[in-house]
């Protein structure tokens, strides 16, 4: 039984790749919902006592879901080695966590979208969700483990619907909006 047609892009994902991208969806609506009728301070406004802002959530999950779909094309080489960042790398990364002057919430938006429509155009069109490669290196990781492109793309889920609930903890202190009830 086959999934779907990978000699045509434009055929419509059927079975697991139809639930991913459907999961996918779902996440990341939820994610993008919390940041309805804000303006950009608000995007950038910490809420609570973490370094976290709205905005720099959306830039996060992008920067993340554009790293693993780098990973699922070209192996743990698209990934940074994080056991030899600097703490000048890790500052800089600090940097997606948070709204940087001149950022807005329009154009962050914008690149989640396309990042997003690269990772859809990926699920449909990737030979084989069975492909795997060796995970950079990090302390997180087990040395030598390895993550196929369906466990990657599970994994994707699961960081944007968890950063969505700390997008809906975030929106509900600023200014009492909810995703749901």
């Amino acid at each position: 039984m086959t999934e779907t047609t990978h000699d045509n892009a434009t055929a419509p994902a059927t079975g697991e790749r139809a639930d991913l991208l459907e999961a996918l969806a779902k996440q990341r609506h939820f994610l993008r919902f919390t940041t309805r009728d804000l303006t950009d301070e608000q995007a950038g406004q910490r809420t609570t006592v973490s370094e976290l802002c709205l905005g720099g959530l959306i830039k996060h999950v992008t920067s993340v879901e554009r790293h693993w779909v780098e990973f699922i094309q070209h192996g743990p080489s698209a990934m940074p080695d994080f056991t030899a960042m600097t703490e000048k790398d890790w500052a800089a990364r600090a940097d997606e966590f948070r709204m940087l002057p001149g950022e807005t919430l329009a154009g962050v938006l914008a690149a989640y979208e396309e990042v997003a429509a690269r990772t859809d155009e990926l699920v449909t069109t990737l030979p084989d969700l069975n492909v795997s490669h060796p995970l950079p290196k990090a302390p997180w990781n087990e040395p030598g483990a390895r993550m196929s492109a369906r466990r990657v793309l599970m994994h994707v889920v699961a960081e944007t619907a968890q950063h969505s609930g700390h997008a809906d903890i975030i929106r509900e202190a600023l200014d009492g909006a909810k995703s749901m009830g």
